[in-house]
């Protein structure tokens, strides 16, 4: 059972809340405040003058006792109908009078009465632990004078309500903050109960909630919250006592007592910087260069041309100073087909950056492609340094001469392959980053949920991307395989900010790969790994394959959240849609937990179902179940199917918890193995129960055995 105790002065909204705290738990509502009132009535009733200079205690207190012990008192403690009746009479409406009222204080004030009415009390609340009570021994809320620290100084949850002065006073005349300012009842209210009970500061243990600038939702919320951590504390000292008597090693104490939990990382916002785009014809080392600046091999680096295709973001540093970093494709004149929207996706990179790194080939020499970036660099506006790479010594520095000709100011020698260089070119480019006006770009928020865009080779993953953002952000050819570098984007799907990645498509036989596809398979894998949910495309117009499932296989096996889109799904006639259905049932048996999203990327056609998807997915991956609530379920679980007996034995689960989120993994403490198929009935319960739509669930089983008698 838990018993709620709230205490605090006049005004706070002790009686309203406490009674909806109530409601909500079902459980039983005493108010203690009306017991008073009943023994004011009763003694009135009785003829005692309440209004005497000198009020005799000595009779009020035998009064009080009467009313107690001769059965003439009760009240109801149900939270809609509390009622207060003396020989079976309704007096609820009368001890809220004005001459009540106005004598309260007098009874309340006689110490013996106090002791009288903490006993009654107390035999309240205690009653309500039967099976056979209103609460049916769930629980209890008491609120009034002396309860967190006299009546049940020993309850489960004990709160001190209070509120600022004139917030109070204007709750109890319903009028507002100013217009209450200086009223005087609640402030002598308090006082007269002051004399004999303090209740404006908490005391050792009870927690004070200051609901001044709360209103009554959120002061509920605050209390159920509370309510909700005790039940928990409660429910898990019950089931962890399953587990006396068993031999348990260091990892299994942290597990049980919950310290061995591994919480989600807190969100960092977006900070604005600049950007600096890394531009130049094929082949001449700028995707090496970027590598090179981010000191880890981000971006796909092969020699041969174009094997950039997309421009792509990267957050970088150098001395202190954070920027954005954008690798581009090789820009090239009077292309068609793909160099062009290559080109295109460069010449993006420039309008959108704040300063802008030409590299050049200083093996090959100035050729009249450089001469024609550099005529668009000038268009741009943007300030440009240049970078003369390949230049791996001392001996061949005489080669960086030549590019004075396109007058950008001094020719950089580097060697992005070395590292020759890169220093003092980066010192430069920054400088004139710094000059810039504008600083365009933002680094990544490692608060925004990440999305990886994934599926093999031309089912549309850059299509989508480029729909959700709105612009053409990738570039999009029939050619499969056009996307090889993961690409970064913040885009904005219904009010909110997601981060996605756009990945090269996963093929089959890995191990066959080579070259730029070979370390494009690799990131996609990487992308995959520090994504939170993964997009799952399928191009339902070509029949579902091995890769596909493969593909998904890859994403399910990471432990991300899943949510499956079905492609091009208006181009469908109804006996393909009928067979995607059978395929359904047979092909995807392993992920009929994920949520789905049938849509056109092409078209746009229900994108718009895309965000709901995402968000329950990633509830799901982040959802904790309280240890005591999990325990009870599989309690009930356990008792409907048991496992099957085995040699004679029945494995019996002792306790489980979880151990942590992203994706949710439990722990189970069993007497013995359990095996695979009862496995998955749990977690086809968990799911029943708790949801987890959209999110693959661990689930582990520590076999424990008695400690052994010594």
């Amino acid at each position: 059972m838990i018993r709620v105790a709230i205490d605090g002065p006049a005004g706070v909204g002790k009686s309203s809340t406490s009674k909806a705290l109530a409601r909500h738990f079902s459980f039983a509502y005493l108010d203690t405040g009306a017991m008073y009132r009943a023994c004011a009535w009763w003694c009135l009733a009785n003829g005692i003058d309440l209004d005497a200079e000198q009020v005799d205690e000595r009779e009020v207190t035998e009064m009080v006792g009467e009313l107690f012990t001769g059965d003439h008192f009760d009240i109801t403690v149900d939270p809609d109908d509390s009622r207060v009746l003396i020989d079976g009479r309704d007096i609820s409406d009368e001890i809220r009078s004005a001459e009540v009222s106005s004598h309260v204080s007098k009874v309340s004030g006689v110490i013996p009465v106090r002791h009288v009415l903490i006993a009654a009390q107390r035999a309240v609340m205690a009653r309500e632990a039967a099976a056979d009570s209103f609460s049916g021994g769930r629980g209890v809320v008491a609120e009034g004078r002396d309860i967190t620290t006299v009546v049940a100084p020993d309850a489960e949850v004990r709160v001190l309500m209070t509120a600022r002065e004139e917030v109070r006073q204007a709750r109890r005349s319903g009028q507002s903050v100013a217009s209450a300012v200086g009223a005087d009842d609640v402030a002598a209210r308090d006082k007269a109960d002051a004399k004999v009970t303090s209740f404006m500061t908490a005391a050792d243990g009870v927690v004070t909630l200051d609901n001044s600038d709360m209103d009554f939702d959120q002061t509920l919320d605050a209390l159920i919250k509370l309510v909700d951590d005790a039940i928990e504390e409660q429910e898990y000292e019950e089931y962890a006592a399953n587990l006396e008597g068993y031999d348990l090693n260091e990892d299994d104490e942290l597990l049980v007592s919950g310290r061995g939990f591994d919480a989600a990382d807190d969100a960092v916002s977006a900070r604005q910087v600049g950007v600096l785009a890394v531009v130049g014809r094929p082949n001449v080392g700028k995707s090496t260069l970027v590598n090179r600046i981010l000191g880890r091999r981000a971006a796909v680096v092969e020699d041969t041309p174009g094997v950039t295709r997309d421009r792509v973001s990267y957050d970088a540093e150098w001395a202190g100073t954070d920027f954005k970093l954008v690798d581009t494709g090789g820009w090239e004149a009077d292309v068609e087909g793909i160099e062009s929207a290559i080109a295109s996706q460069a010449e993006i990179a420039v309008q959108l950056a704040d300063a802008v790194v030409l590299v050049v080939d200083g093996l090959v020499g100035l050729t009249a492609t450089d001469e024609r970036i550099v005529k668009m660099l000038r268009a741009s506006g943007k300030p440009v340094t240049l970078a003369v790479n390949k230049i791996d010594d001392g001996a061949s520095e005489y080669l960086a001469a030549e590019f004075w000709k396109l007058g950008l100011g001094e020719p950089h020698s580097i060697s992005a392959m070395h590292g020759r260089g890169v220093g003092d070119l980066l010192d430069v480019a920054l400088e004139s980053l710094r000059k810039t006006e504008k600083t365009s770009g933002l680094l990544t928020p490692t608060g925004l949920r990440r999305i990886a865009l994934v599926g093999r080779p031309n089912v549309g993953k850059s299509s989508l991307l480029n729909q959700l953002v709105g612009s053409e952000r990738s570039v999009v050819n029939d050619l499969a395989g056009t996307t090889r570098d993961p690409v970064d984007e913040v885009v904005n799907v219904d009010g909110e900010d997601w981060l996605f990645i756009d990945t090269a498509g996963i093929k089959r036989r890995q191990h066959k790969l080579s070259g730029a596809e070979y370390y494009s398979s690799l990131r996609t894998q990487a992308a995959i790994e520090r994504s939170e949910l993964a997009l799952v495309l399928f191009d339902v117009s070509q029949p579902i394959s091995d890769q596909d499932l493969k593909v998904m296989s890859t994403a399910v096996d990471a432990g991300k959240a899943i949510v499956l889109v079905f492609n091009k799904w208006d181009l469908m006639d109804e006996f393909v849609r009928q067979r995607l259905e059978r395929l359904w049932i047979t092909e995807f048996n392993r992920v009929t937990w994920a949520q789905r999203v049938n849509l056109s990327a092409k078209t746009g056609w229900h994108t718009n179902r895309l965000s709901r998807a995402m968000r329950e997915a990633l509830e799901s991956w982040d959802k904790r179940i309280p240890t005591g609530k999990l325990n009870a379920f599989l309690g009930k679980v356990q008792a409907a199917h048991p496992h099957p007996l085995r040699g004679g034995k029945q494995p019996r689960i002792l306790f489980a918890t979880q151990a942590s989120t992203r994706p949710p993994r439990f722990v189970i403490f069993a007497t013995g193995f359990l095996e695979h198929g009862y496995r998955r009935y749990l977690e086809r319960s968990l799911r029943d129960e708790f949801g987890f739509e959209g999110s693959p669930i661990q689930i582990s089983v520590n076999i424990r055995e008695k400690k052994k008698r010594r």
